[in-house]
């Protein structure tokens, strides 16, 4: 299982007339989380890319428990519980300053071969980082 965390602070144009975060910005911050796992693998959005291979989400779910709030520091933990095929599945959880879970969420992204547009596999060098978390 690969987990991975990182802090994003609730910004002003994120939230309603009320401080809450507005609710589309909570799969910004899964994508956050997300590239902050892969950058701590020592890999990037755009170096996947360059190779040749992009991931689109193919299905997100939430669920909102508490709000989060105007300028609170939000701990998004990312979870890989599986070794990704032509599909990887993220879970999310978030945590408010007083670490109570405030949401939950999922998405699935496919791995897809830029010049054919068709799924593929993750690059051998993506399964080789990830790989030993699974072991």
């Amino acid at each position: 299982m690969l987990i991975h965390s990182t802090k994003i602070r609730v910004r002003y144009g994120e939230t309603d007339q009320m401080g809450y975060m507005y609710y589309g910005n909570y799969a910004q911050f899964y994508e956050v989380g997300r590239v902050e796992l892969l950058r701590s693998l020592g890999m990037t959005y755009e170096s996947m890319e360059a190779s040749g291979i992009m991931m689109p989400v193919l299905e997100l779910k939430c669920k909102y428990i508490k709000p989060a709030l105007y300028d609170q520091d939000i701990t998004v933990k990312v979870i890989i519980e599986k070794m990704p095929g032509i599909r990887i599945h993220f879970n999310y959880e978030l945590y408010n300053e007083q670490e109570e879970l405030i949401h939950v969420g999922e998405t699935t992204l496919v791995f897809v071969d830029m010049a054919k547009n068709k799924p593929c596999h993750p690059s051998e060098e993506f399964l080789n980082k990830v790989k030993p978390f699974f072991n």
